[in-house]
């Protein structure tokens, strides 16, 4: 509990409420398996998610996570909806358990229709660890052809991931076909947004947060030093 010493005396005061009166904007990395009443609390506070939807049958969430897709589809509905959350999609392909055409198909047909077009998915690569030693590694083809497929399909923003691939992890404008940012992994390139996040070229708005110049973070690891006083 984080205890708020205002002008109205002491009183608890939630995580997500306490950081975002220091300025700290609050990001959910999340599998986004939730009971609803706990949902609807949780969203409230963040200010942006990031979605692993890890395939989108329910033989695969039955027997890789011990659960169910129907309640990840219905999170993915409620933070579209229901809240002013960033949202964005995560899928890490794994060679034959989620990476078949139809599934593919399937699952960027159902974001279209149900989240838009606009809400970004990444497609990333899987690496044998744990108990799925016996898995290869993704081939980059199928990250390519996994985005082919969520753009054929209409989603606007759909990326490669733990991979080097500037085409498939940059950003291009939907409009006129322009980058507008490139990325190598974490490295920045050409950055082709006007100050206000629209697309230097033709002014179409890029959906999203951005800064008004590019980052330099890049691989840099730096500290955070943490607060325990409270």
């Amino acid at each position: 509990m984080i205890v708020d010493e205002g002008s109205e005396g002491t009183r608890p005061l939630h995580g997500g409420d306490a950081c975002r009166a220091r300025g700290v904007q609050n990001v959910a990395v999340t599998a986004g398996y939730i009971h609803p009443e706990a949902r609807r609390e949780f969203y409230a506070k963040m200010d942006a998610a990031n979605v692993d939807l890890k395939a989108f049958t329910d033989r695969f969430y039955h027997k890789i996570c011990g659960g169910h897709l129907a309640p990840v589809l219905e999170t993915l509905e409620f933070i579209r909806k229901e809240t002013r959350a960033w949202l964005e999609l995560t899928t890490l392909l794994i060679p034959g358990e989620n990476d078949s055409d139809k599934e593919l198909d399937e699952m960027t047909a159902w974001v279209v229709e149900h989240l838009g077009p606009d809400v970004p998915m990444h497609f990333t690569a899987f690496h044998p660890d744990w108990k799925m030693r016996d898995i290869e590694r993704t081939p980059v083809a199928t990250l390519t052809r996994a985005r082919n497929v969520a753009l054929a399909n209409g989603v606007r923003y759909a990326y490669t991931g733990n991979v080097h691939d500037p085409a498939g992890s940059s950003t291009f404008c939907h409009a006129c076909g322009g980058m507008l940012i490139e990325r190598d992994w974490y490295e920045l390139g050409h950055w082709g947004l006007d100050e206000h996040g629209s697309c230097a070229a033709c002014g179409t708005r890029l959906p999203g947060h951005f800064d008004k110049v590019p980052g330099g973070f890049g691989p840099t690891r730096r500290p955070i030093h943490l607060d325990r006083t409270h």
